[in-house]
Formats: structure tokens, C-alpha cells, sequence
């Protein structure tokens, strides 16, 4: 049975990863071997007869599992899908062999392969050099909401029109940002039919971007522009994929937090693979280009709670090369509501599904969901060095010299290459919990083995400490 679900269509001419999670087992026979076979082709899964205690506690002694092996279970793989060339549907089937010698195929699902959208733009006519600013909303404070219209009304660039994706805003909410972005035909307004998240609702204010635009900026709900802002950002931007700018972090009521987004932390927009542990590119600081977001739609499903801006720089970085101006060109409003500035109402270190577990579903596979889709999308384009520092992170949980390659990477801070924080250790803890969870397990009898369990975490929260603590000033 698959659990983690398939993503309901790619459009044609676009690859992808997906991670596939679920669990398999015989009532009566043992699984001898197990097989992923996507569209015909066969992916041996990165893990089998995985512990399930969650499944194992359920199921043991039912009728559905009389003998118990429901506990060595679980399964997980990442799966490239290559870029179809029409419409059609791509099949997930689990190819089976039990111990008696029995061969069985179960279907796990399939996927839609279906034209590629053109978005129907109705706001006004749109020239090459228009800037199309994609903003998500979702229950925005009336005030900051309004304080962010404003500093976009107030640029000294006038080229830009501004999508904007709602994520079912209560309907007196809604109608409060009807009436502030009312009379000006720039401001494209549309709500979304059922909640989806900041990731997708980021990826949906793309999509209603006009296809015209060679330019896109994104928008947060809450922050504020400074006049330039557009301007600077598009003079900046040259050659490159993407280009992002400095931020001043404030509080709601606009009190210095913090001069520059980068005290603490060192800035640096050229490394692939430090990009891949740790992004370094705030959505709203961004300028990026059309082909960037061709290559960004659709954003991968990742396990875990992945995040828009990341994947968009690893595009842009995969694709091409970002630039940066080293000034604040916004305030970055820090207030519990927000979605990477609640830092006040978190929850306490080991809650939920945090730990080594975590570290693995939601830090390493999420990342690793993301560089293979790199390499299906950008392959082209990439640099042979870029590339490799891909494939390095990619088989970092299954080659020895991939893992010490990502292992020793935090090392780097000695000669003052401190960008990702130590984000590698994180990562590294989970990849070590994937391989001792598997050994321990398969040496554990009952009910010693009720103790080791590779559920999916719930929730699957992750975070890499050091960077943490940075985002909060502490560091």
C-alpha cells in the first residue's frame, strides 16, 4: 500500500522526483523481495522490510496480520519520472516476491500526463518589460496587508502588474483586501478553491502570472517595500537567473530587529550544494526570470514542509547563475502569524516529530526529492561541477563516499565557509537513523522490537539548529 500518495498530473514536457512511502507484507508468507516498477521500469526502493511499530501495534494478531510481519514492513523511495512527450498516464505497480516462490504485482496508483496550462490573464496588456509580482495570501492582517499594497503602489518603477493567489481567506477577510487593492486593474485578485499551504499557493500565484512577463517578483502578505526596491532589482539583475537583495528585519510595530538579514550568518549565492542544505535566498528579496519559473512549475511534492523560495534559487542556481545586491531593499515584518517569523510559539526541541527520524524524511529525502528533480529539469544547463555536487547529495545515503563527501562538508567553517551553519550535521544524524534503524530492527525480536520504528514522522518537523538560531538573532 502506498501512503505518501502520487501528485495528480505533470504537465507534458516536464520531469520530476516523487518519494514514495508505504508499507507491504503477506499474512502468511515473508517478503522475499520487493520491486517499485514505475511505467514498466523497475526501481529497486532505497529501503525495505522497514519497522512499522505504528502497523505492528494495529494490525498483530488480526485477521489482517495473524503472524505480525506487518512490523518489517515499510518501505520508501525517491522515483524520476522523465518529461512525457504527450498526454497519458504513468502507472505505480509493487512487483512482489513471497518466500514460497509466489510472484505478485499490486497497483499503487497512477498519474495524469496532461497538456501544459496557458494562464488566462485579465488584467491589462502586458509588455516584456513587466514585472509580475506573485503574491500569496492567506488571512492577512488588514493593517500590515495594506502597508505592503501601499510600498508597491509607491515604487518609482511603474512596470509591474501583481497576481494575487488566495488560500481561502475567510470571506470578511477576503472582502477587507477586495477593498484595499480596489480601482487599480494592475491588481489581479483570485481565491483559491480549498487551502493548499504557502508552497503551493506560491506555486498557484505563479501560474496566474502572465505568460508576457520575462520578469517575475514574489511578495509576502506582510512586509513592506522600500520605493527602489523593482528598480534596483531590475538594473541588478543582468545575465543572471535571479537576483535578491539585503532585508531589514522588523517587528510589527516597524522597531529595528535586526540591520541586515546576513549578521550572523555568511551570505553566499554561488555554491550548489550549500544551497541544497541550507537556502540562502528570501522569496520576497527575489527577481528571477520566465525561464526560471518554466523550469520551477510544477514544484516537486517533498516530504515533509518544504518551501517556495528554496526550490525557486536551486532552480535558478542549477539553471544559471544569481546575483546580489548587498542592501535592504524592504522590511521584513517578524510577527507570530508569520510563516518563517513565529519564532516565539514553535514548538520545544524533541516535540512532535522532531530528531533523527525527522532529519531523514523531512531534511534529507525532502532535499534529495529536490536535486533529482534538478537533474531531470536542468541537465542541460548544469555545470559539470554543479551536477556533481548533485549527484554527491544524492547518494549520500547509499555510497560511503557521497556520505563523507556531505559529512566533512561542515568542516568548511575552519576557513570561514559557514553558510549552511553546520546544516550537514542535521542531515547527516538522519541518514545514520536510516541505517541503524534497519540494522537494529532486523536483530530485535519481540517485544524488544516494538522500539525501533520507521513511521513516517507526525508531524515531520525539521529544523537544522545553528540556522535556527540565527533567524532568531541568537546566534
Amino acid at each position: 500500500m502506498l501512503e505518501s500518495g502520487l501528485p495528480p498530473a505533470l504537465p507534458v514536457g516536464r520531469a520530476s522526483a516523487i518519494f514514495c512511502f508505504g508499507h507491504c507484507f503477506a499474512r502468511h508468507h515473508r517478503v522475499a523481495d520487493l520491486k517499485l516498477v514505475l511505467d514498466g521500469v523497475a526501481h529497486r526502493p532505497l529501503a525495505t522490510a522497514m519497522p512499522r511499530r505504528d502497523l505492528y501495534e494495529a494490525l498483530a494478531g488480526t485477521r489482517a496480520d495473524p503472524e505480525g510481519r506487518s512490523y518489517r514492513s515499510g518501505f520508501w523511495s525517491t522515483l524520476p519520472i522523465a518529461a512525457a512527450d504527450a498526454p497519458g498516464t504513468v502507472t505505480l505497480e509493487v512487483a512482489v516476491e513471497l518466500g514460497d516462490g509466489t510472484a505478485v504485482t499490486v497497483s499503487l496508483g497512477s498519474l495524469e500526463i496532461v497538456p501544459a496550462e496557458q494562464p488566462d490573464w485579465t488584467g491589462p496588456p502586458i509588455e516584456d518589460e513587466t514585472i509580475a509580482v506573485c503574491m500569496a495570501t492567506f488571512e492577512p492582517d488588514p493593517a500590515l496587508f495594506e502597508t505592503q499594497i501601499e510600498s508597491l503602489l509607491a515604487q518609482s518603477d511603474p512596470r509591474w502588474v501583481c497576481t494575487i493567489s488566495d488560500d481561502c481567506t475567510s470571506e470578511e477577510r477576503f472582502a477587507t483586501m477586495l477593498s484595499i487593492v480596489a480601482g487599480d486593474e494592475r491588481f489581479v485578485v483570485s481565491r483559491a478553491p480549498e487551502r493548499a499551504g504557502p508552497y503551493r499557493n506560491f506555486e498557484r500565484a505563479l501560474r496566474l502570472a502572465p505568460p508576457q512577463a520575462r520578469l517575475l517578483a514574489l511578495s509576502d502578505q506582510d512586509d513592506r517595500w522600500y520605493p527602489d526596491k523593482l528598480a534596483t532589482l531590475r538594473a541588478a539583475i543582468g545575465s543572471a537567473s535571479l537576483v535578491y537583495s539585503d532585508q531589514r528585519l522588523v517587528d510589527r510595530g516597524r522597531r529595528l530587529l535586526r540591520e541586515s538579514l546576513w549578521e550572523g550568518r555568511r551570505n553566499d549565492h554561488r555554491n550548489l550544494a550549500s544551497m541544497v542544505i541550507a537556502n540562502s535566498v528570501p522569496g520576497a528579496a527575489m527577481l528571477f526570470t520566465r525561464q526560471v519559473a518554466d523550469l520551477a512549475l510544477p514544484f516537486p511534492d517533498q516530504p515533509g514542509f518544504p518551501f517556495h523560495d528554496h526550490w525557486l534559487a536551486l532552480v535558478a542556481l542549477a539553471a544559471g547563475e544569481i546575483a546580489y545586491v548587498d542592501a535592504p531593499l524592504y522590511d521584513y515584518v517578524q510577527h507570530v502569524g508569520a510563516v518563517s517569523g513565529d519564532l516565539v510559539r514553535r514548538p520545544a526541541p524533541g516535540a512532535g516529530g522532531r530528531g533523527w527520524r525527522a532529519a531523514y524524511f523531512a531534511g534529507y529525502l525532502s532535499r534529495k526529492v529536490q536535486a533529482q528533480t534538478l537533474l531531470l529539469r536542468c541537465g542541460p544547463l548544469l555545470s559539470a561541477r554543479k551536477r556533481r555536487a548533485l549527484e554527491w547529495f544524492i547518494g549520500a545515503d547509499h555510497r560511503l563516499g557521497s556520505f563523507a563527501w556531505l559529512a566533512t562538508r561542515s568542516l568548511r567553517r575552519l576557513i570561514g565557509r559557514d553558510e549552511t551553519l553546520g546544516g550537514e550535521v542535521a542531515l547527516v544524524k538522519g541518514i545514520v537513523w536510516r541505517w541503524l534503524v534497519g540494522l537494529m530492527s532486523v536483530r530485535a525480536s519481540p517485544p524488544a522490537h516494538r522500539r525501533y520504528d520507521a513511521s513516517f514522522p507526525d508531524p515531520p518537523l525539521f529544523e537544522q539548529p545553528r540556522l535556527r538560531r540565527w533567524r532568531a538573532g541568537t546566534q
